[in-house]
């Protein structure tokens, strides 16, 4: 029996999570893995097979080989091929409806799809989002009719007929590229090339992590594994190396990857610009590497190489599974012509006749329809049967479970704010980098699914939680992690560890300028509505000597362009614990705070609550909000319009100065507070920000002034380099003048 408090954790997730669903509770089972015998062979005993590494063309280096069994069939071959050519035909249909898509890659991959959502997988198509759910991420994310065709005869609600006949249409729930946030069923949002698999890599860093954490002698509550396909495309890209050399070094045991082998790129066959051994790539990084030989027709080989990858414990696996884009298409197999775009009727029709399809458009043959119908029944048991290993484990381990039940809702604990330090003008100056240490360490023990990391700058980052040690292959349970110099990489993972469960909050560090490594994941975090907290240091040119190189200009700017993240720069200690906060509380958009190197005074006036505005009245000496001038400033210039205010009011002028920390915050705030803060009738206004002022004269008026960086940078003392810039008292007294 399910006990209440279990359901309740079931539920609650649920409703949490389905936004954009309205699924119930249930998921697809496995419908038990199947037991593996020896492959067909002329002799009677069970034989093993060798899923050979042979290196692609030309390269001499062979690879040892691996041996290994393969399972009895679960299904009678004719309804897997069947089942195999209904996924193919669905995608076939779907791209040629909207004539817009990519059939090769769906076409070429259906075995393995089959394989993996009707006898590996285990998940509850009712409850896209139950926990214990195995993940699929689909890194060649062009291919995705290939997911939806899968979630449509799994029995997902979120993929009916009708959503596979408005594929790439206005309202879809079948986008072009699978994107999270509108397919229930869909764990990332994937598209750019690589990114995919990074998230693959982070959603089987949060299964490690939570099941070292978590699971105990008598209870294994945490326990599912991650599978990603990807191509061609994605390992030439270098985020996928990146990802896959921190997977390995991890020894990600439950991480299997399918490597879609079939040669074609858009411009034709990777010959012409992919030669390298994968192969030996991945298992110089620490990968266990397979090789099935037959992705099309090799249904063992597919099986018992999943049967092995999952006896690896303490790596990850590749199975690179060599396929023919666009399978069963008599004219444009084997060719970049079905990599993207629509067969063409008479093509179609070719390869209906080709494959002995007789069936209509969108149509699931009965048998078939009925073969994949068993998952709602056993996904709801799964489901029920973990929700009652549950109720045991809450009873037995109470202050372990309610983490978990924070990690895996969302729900944050009670008071949790309340540990944010807070701090008066008595105290001396420190960098914000230094302030958001102190937040990440008043942090850590209230939130339990705060982790993170920096890219191979932690010291100087500051971002260490001195009260943990390092999430490592040997101590997976601990919450500092240690990324290297993968800045893109780091990136994608933190989305995967994110997306896993609503209550993870990964953070990630570098210096702000390189972000431009990064900014494709901080772009899929805006764009999934991941919560990622971005903590990037060294925010302008106050980080001095360093020069231009580190020093960010157009940064600034270019995030506060960007849709659906959270552009940070806080002025002293009260503004950087209100950016935790506003960061933390901000479940479906990213973070991205901008620190300093330099010393920061703590100012009069700002405050944790100020943050959660965006732009708020910091010191102000007129009346009827009617200054004769406002000085905005973010970071750390917000001392120097605070200093200028200080002065201008001893010539007699009212001035309001204004800390405009956010941008995105304070558009949210309704008009009556703008014009409170930004009262329309004054113009008189000068702004003042160590970076591109692209964007602030939106702020600022036509009639007002933008006191900014419209260069790069120089190498030299921070001091030095302010007042050569013109980013001084001076130059804002001067500005205000100028415009009052």
């Amino acid at each position: 029996m399910t006990s209440s408090s279990s359901v309740t954790l079931s539920q609650a997730l649920l409703a949490r999570a389905i936004s954009h669903s309205n699924s119930t509770s249930d998921r697809v089972s496995l419908s038990s893995l199947p037991s593996f015998s020896g492959l067909k062979s002329t002799s009677s005993a069970a034989a093993s097979v060798k899923l050979a590494r042979v290196p692609r063309r030309g390269l001499s280096r062979p690879l040892r080989a691996a041996a290994v069994e393969t399972l009895d069939k679960t299904t009678d071959t004719s309804l897997v091929e069947k089942s195999v050519n209904t996924i193919r035909f669905l995608a076939i249909d779907a791209v040629e409806k909207a004539n817009s898509g990519h059939p090769g890659l769906p076409m070429g991959c259906a075995p393995m799809g089959h394989i993996l959502y009707d006898e590996i997988m285990r998940y509850n198509p009712k409850n896209p989002y139950w926990f214990n759910r195995d993940r699929f991420v689909l890194s060649a994310g062009h291919g995705c009719m290939l997911q939806y065709a899968l979630l449509h005869l799994a029995g997902y609600d979120s993929v009916k007929e009708e959503d596979l006949k408005g594929f790439r249409q206005w309202g879809s729930k079948t986008p072009g590229h699978p994107e999270n946030f509108e397919t229930p069923g869909v764990e990332v949002t994937t598209g750019p090339l690589g990114q995919g698999i990074a998230n693959a890599v982070g959603l089987a860093l949060a299964e490690k992590h939570l099941a070292a954490r978590f699971n105990k002698p008598d209870s294994e509550i945490v326990d599912h594994y991650t599978y990603c396909i990807l191509g061609d495309g994605c390992q030439m890209e270098g985020i996928s190396n990146e990802a896959a050399s921190l997977a390995g070094h991890w020894g990600l045991g439950k991480l299997i990857a399918f490597y879609d082998d079939n040669h074609i790129s858009i411009d034709g066959d990777t010959e012409i610009a992919f030669t390298e051994n994968v192969d030996a790539r991945y298992e110089a990084l620490g990968w266990h590497v397979l090789w099935v030989k037959n992705g099309n027709t090799g249904y063992d080989e597919i099986r018992a190489a999943i049967k092995e990858a999952k006896a690896v414990t303490d790596k990850p696996t590749l199975i690179k599974v060599t396929t023919t884009i666009g399978f069963g298409s008599p004219n444009k197999a084997n060719s970049y012509s079905v990599h993207g775009a629509a067969l063409g009727a008479k093509e179609v029709d070719a390869t209906r006749q080709n494959l002995g399809w007789p069936y209509e458009p969108f149509h699931v043959p009965e048998d078939v329809k009925s073969h994949w119908s068993r998952h709602t029944p056993e996904g709801a048991a799964l489901e029920a049967e973990w929700n009652a290993k549950f109720a045991e484990y809450e009873k037995k381990y109470a202050e372990e479970a309610a983490e978990l039940k924070s990690i895996i809702t969302g729900e944050l604990p009670a008071g949790w704010e309340k540990a944010l330090p807070t701090y008066t003008p008595e105290v001396p100056a420190d960098a914000t980098r230094n302030l958001s240490q102190a937040n990440l360490n008043a942090l850590a023990p209230v939130l339990p699914g705060l982790i993170g990391g920096s890219a191979d700058l932690a010291s100087s980052n500051m971002t260490l939680m001195k009260m943990f040690g390092d999430f490592q292959k040997g101590t997976p349970e601990e919450r500092n992690i240690r990324f290297g110099v993968r800045e893109h990489g780091m990136g994608a993972i933190s989305n995967g560890i994110s997306l896993h469960s609503p209550g993870f909050i990964p953070y990630c560090a570098t210096f702000f300028v390189f972000t431009d490594y990064m900014r494709n994941a901080i772009r899929i975090s805006a764009l999934a509505e991941s919560q990622v907290i971005y903590v990037m240091t060294h925010d302008s040119i106050g980080l001095g000597e360093d020069g231009p190189t580190h020093q960010p200009i157009e940064h600034l700017a270019s995030f506060r362009a960007m849709p659906n993240i959270l552009m940070l720069r806080p002025a002293d200690g009260n503004e950087t614990a209100g950016s935790y906060k506003v960061a933390v509380e901000n479940k479906k958009r990213p973070s991205i705070l901008a620190l300093s190197r330099q010393k920061l005074p703590n100012l009069a006036g700002t405050s944790v609550e100020g943050v959660a505005k965006g732009g708020y009245i910091v010191s102000d000496n007129s009346t009827g909000n009617k200054p004769d001038v406002i000085l905005i400033g973010t970071g750390s210039e917000l001392e120097i319009a605070y200093k200028a205010g200080e002065e201008l009011r001893k010539e007699g002028k009212a001035v309001r100065v204004v800390s405009f920390v956010s941008w995105e915050l304070f558009e949210d705030q309704s008009d009556a507070y703008k014009e409170s803060v930004l009262p329309a009738a004054v113009t008189a206004r000068v702004s003042i920000e160590a970076g591109s002022t692209f964007g602030w004269h939106k702020i600022v008026g036509t009639k007002g002034k933008a006191i900014g960086i419209d260069r790069f940078g120089a190498s030299a003392p921070a001091p030095i380099i302010y007042k050569e810039y013109g980013i001084t008292v001076e130059a804002v007294i001067a500005a205000a003048k100028e415009v009052c």
